[in-house]
């Protein structure tokens, strides 16, 4: 069974009058002692260890052991016929001190000298051993437990922390004999890093106030963001341990440098937050500043007070912890009488009910009431449990816990403290803590990792003013090695719904590429994919493929559409129309010519030579059909094949005639014999043998490159993709298109050059002068067709300017050989037929004056009567050679 736990009265303090001066230590008797180590005050002014006291932090904390002892020694269960009793201290919340009063742990370990010391009667004296401490639960702030850490870890004492965060504490090679309940801040800093990429920032600043919690904290969110990525510190800024006047306000003006980083992740005391508040307030810059502030913040009303409309929206953190329902009971129940144990207590009583108790020699304060010693915890004064009374409960627990663990295997069936567990091996229970596993106070597990720390489990609070009933803190999410965060619940300045932006750079738009800054991978420009580029990831743009162009938004490519000139084109009307009706006309003309076969005009024009010339001027016509038609193997075969044929065909026969009438005349200034090559069978034979070089050439061209269809996509690729098209069209480019032609031209320029030496025919003779105002005609036309043809080439209409130039000039210089050498005829033909007769009279003088002409010289008068009348035989004779030949 227990032993019973009377309190004996010389064990405590039996009066309050010690209170005046502070007191060391709280010593409570067990058959085990723990050490504990609490803030019970504040840091005192220069030259004093110890200030006010802390009613929360250290007295809340205090009683919470007290009040875990209490339940540990009343459970039959845990640590059975064995008391914890413990040694308590006050760290007076600085890291020098606490270390001074730390040593008291360490006493019983530290090995004395007593062989020169002797009793009056000669034995040797009988020192009393100081009490052994097998563990300590503490310290609460970091640098007071890394202290007494380097101290404790000397000695093999393990130390369990109930508030202690920072990370260098995880270090286990310094810090081996430490553990702790409460999660680091490197756990802390990580579900900070997680809270910030969940709301969409890569930009923030971060505050610190300067000692060992604010520059840990931040320096392990600054390395855990590094190695996250895509999350970038705009500025890191100290508070100073001594802020001079002024300091906050410089703090502000530097956040302001980078003004979009509107995020500030904080990590400082209670006192720097409120006035990092105030400066922000001083300044004007209500709702700039998106606080993400840390477990020093929490869910606490101090830091904000009076500067809620700064601190609206801040979201905070705290460690996941629950109120403890029976510590409130205990502690309210706490009295002067009932509550002796704690030393402290007296001064806490005076604190909280701001009255002032009696002391011998002491007078009272006439501003302060007297203590009655009947008021009441809750009832006479506001309390709300301290955030890590949880935490204190679970330390002891730990303990306790390691030690029952400890008992089982080393005294197994003993009742108390066997001799194995005397005394307590220190790195072997430092081995049953680190194992220990249970549920804790709150109803969560208690354990720990290999380097002593605990599980990260944390509530996200967020400050919300507007639009709710209760304005105050509300939790919006949870991170227990994960994130869950409820964006929709948040609530920002103005009682906005949408995440505010805290970015260097915006989210570029479809279609742009991120071009980095140097140096700050969180900030870029961004660059349009422009012309034919399209965005290939965020970073790069790549060329579409040829027969592509970009999407609308740049990120990606589709087909570029492909066109080919329709007949319902304005640029194909007006083509087609003139093919028609020359066509209409050369069957006209040809009909007429078949009606009118043997009449003296067809006869005289060469029937032969001006059907086959009929025949290339209406393939002239008919070529503009195949220029329009859709592209395909066979339309592109005869475009080749039609397309200087015609010409060729038309210019051939105008070449034969010219040739032949110039050759005549010219045979007939020397003799009257008739030149080579004159009847129609000659010119038909050497008409069909200029027109076979050019069906030759397309034939060859035809088995070198088979006529086939392309579709160009770079004839039309303008410098706006959305203009750009594929061209279905045949495989002519225009240098071919040129050669094909080029035949013909060199026909039409011979053609021409005959028709000019031709020139002095007489007008009443064959067709000589219409054969050259055709030909000078029609070289005028080709050579504004040049122009137009190769002065399009880079217009983005250059299809259907050159199609439409080429028909037109085609069947321009058809309608000019039409017009000139046939339709006269037609027309004395069909409205004049009494000229459609045999004129060799008038043919005749025609002769002789041109000869006659022709061969005036100046001579005196008796050679020139000799010369008239020689020529007159000589006219005679010619004339009639010359008319038989004709």
């Amino acid at each position: 069974r227990r032993r019973p736990r009377t309190l004996l009265p010389g064990r405590l303090p039996t009066a309050w009058s010690h209170q005046g001066m502070h007191p060391r230590s709280i010593k409570i008797e067990g058959d085990i002692t723990l050490g504990g180590l609490f803030p019970v005050h504040a840091k005192g002014p220069a030259g004093v260890p110890c200030g006010e006291i802390k009613k929360e932090k250290g007295i809340h904390r205090l009683e919470a052991m007290l009040y875990a002892l209490d339940q540990i020694n009343s459970d039959p269960d845990l640590l059975p016929n064995i008391t914890l009793g413990a040694r308590i201290l006050d760290t007076c919340s600085r890291d020098t001190y606490a270390l001074e009063q730390s040593l008291t742990f360490v006493q019983a370990l530290i090995q004395k000298d007593t062989s020169d010391i002797r009793c009056s009667n000669g034995e040797p004296p009988i020192i009393r051993k100081p009490e052994r401490v097998v563990g300590v639960i503490g310290a609460s702030g970091s640098s007071v437990s890394i202290m007494v850490a380097n101290v404790l870890r000397l000695f093999e004492i393990p130390q369990i922390s109930y508030a202690s965060t920072s990370p260098e504490l995880s270090d286990n090679n310094r810090y081996d004999f430490f553990s702790r309940v409460v999660p680091p801040d490197s756990y802390q800093a990580q579900a900070m890093v997680d809270i910030v990429k969940a709301m969409g920032w890569n930009y923030v600043s971060t505050l610190a106030s300067e000692g060992n919690y604010g520059e840990s904290g931040v320096d392990a969110f600054i390395q855990i963001s590094r190695e996250a990525g895509g999350l970038c510190v705009a500025q890191s800024l100290k508070i100073p341990r001594d802020p001079k006047p002024g300091e906050f306000d410089k703090i502000i003006k530097r956040l302001m440098e980078t003004s979009n980083a509107r995020g500030v992740i904080i990590f400082a005391s209670e006192d720097d937050i409120k006035r990092v508040l105030e400066a922000a307030k001083r300044a004007n810059l209500t709702g700039q500043f998106l606080f993400v502030g840390s477990d020093s913040w929490g869910a606490k009303i101090t830091p904000i007070l009076d500067q809620e409309d700064m601190a609206e929206g801040a979201v905070t953190i705290l460690p996941k912890r629950a109120s403890i329902e029976g510590f409130d009971q205990y502690f309210t129940s706490r009295s002067l009488e009932n509550n002796r144990r704690n030393i402290w207590f007296a001064e806490f009583w005076e604190d909280d009910f701001r009255c002032k108790l009696t002391r011998p020699g002491i007078k009272i304060d006439s501003e302060k009431k007297k203590c009655t010693g009947n008021e009441r915890v809750s009832r006479d004064s506001t309390y709300e449990q301290e955030g890590k009374v949880q935490f204190v409960i679970d330390a002891v627990y730990a303990m306790a816990h390691a030690l029952h663990n400890m008992h089982q295997d080393l005294c197994p069936g003993s009742t108390g403290v066997c001799d194995k567990m005397d005394p307590v091996e220190g790195r072997l229970l430092l081995s049953y803590i680190r194992s220990v596993n249970f549920n804790g106070s709150a109803g969560t597990g208690v354990l720990f990792n290999e380097n002593g720390d605990a599980p990260g489990r944390y509530d996200i609070f967020q400050y919300q003013v507007t639009n709710i009933t209760n304005p105050g803190y509300k939790v919006i999410g949870q991170w227990t090695n994960n994130l869950r965060l409820n964006l929709e619940e948040m609530q920002w300045s103005g009682g906005n719904k949408q995440v505010p932006d805290s970015v260097c750079s915006f989210p570029c738009n479809p279609g742009e590429r991120k071009k980095m800054v140097k140096g700050v991978p969180c900030c870029w420009h961004c660059e349009l994919c422009d012309g034919y580029h399209y965005q290939l990831d965020e970073f790069n743009c790549e060329l579409c493929p040829f027969n592509m162009r970009p999407t609308p938004n740049r990120t990606g490519c589709r087909p570029t559409p492909i066109i080919k000139l329709e007949w319902h084109s304005p640029w194909a009307i007006i083509p087609v129309f003139l093919a028609i009706l020359g066509i209409l006309a050369t069957s006209s003309v040809v009909l007429t010519f078949v009606r009118f076969n043997d009449t003296p005009i067809v006869r005289a024009s060469g029937r032969e030579l001006s059907y086959v010339l009929l025949t290339g001027i209406f393939l002239i016509y008919l070529i503009t059909f195949l220029m329009i038609a859709e592209p395909g193997a066979v339309v592109c075969a005869f475009r080749r094949l039609l397309l200087g044929l015609g010409m060729s065909i038309t210019y051939s026969a105008m070449l034969t005639k010219t040739n032949r009438i110039y050759r005549i005349f010219e045979q007939g200034k020397k003799s009257v014999t008739p030149p080579r090559f004159i009847s129609p069978t000659s010119q038909l034979a050497i008409t069909f043998t200029l027109i076979s070089v050019q069906v030759v050439g397309v034939f060859v061209w035809f088995g070198v490159v088979p006529p086939h269809t392309i579709i160009d996509y770079e004839e039309l690729r303008p410098p706006n993709p959305e203009l750009a098209r594929g061209i279905l069209k045949c495989d002519m480019s225009d240098l071919s298109l040129i050669c094909c032609l080029s035949y013909s031209i060199v026909l039409m320029v011979t053609c021409t050059v005959y028709a000019v030496k031709s020139r002095g025919v007489p007008e009443t003779f064959n067709e000589a002068k219409p054969i050259g105002f055709t030909m000078y005609t029609t070289c005028i036309i080709w050579l504004a067709f040049v122009p137009i043809f190769f002065g399009t080439a880079q217009s983005t209409e250059k299809m259907y300017i050159q199609t439409t130039t080429l028909t037109v000039s085609m069947s321009l210089s058809a309608y000019v050989s039409l017009g000139m050498l046939y339709i006269p005829k037609v027309y004395v033909i069909i409205f004049h037929p009494e000229q459609n007769v045999q004129k060799r009279k008038r043919s005749f003088k025609a002769v002789a004056q041109a000869a006659h002409s022709g061969s005036r010289v100046i001579c005196g008068p008796l050679f020139a009567h000799i010369l008239i009348i020689k020529t007159s035989f000589i006219i005679h004779f010619r004339f009639v050679a010359i008319h038989h030949m004709i």
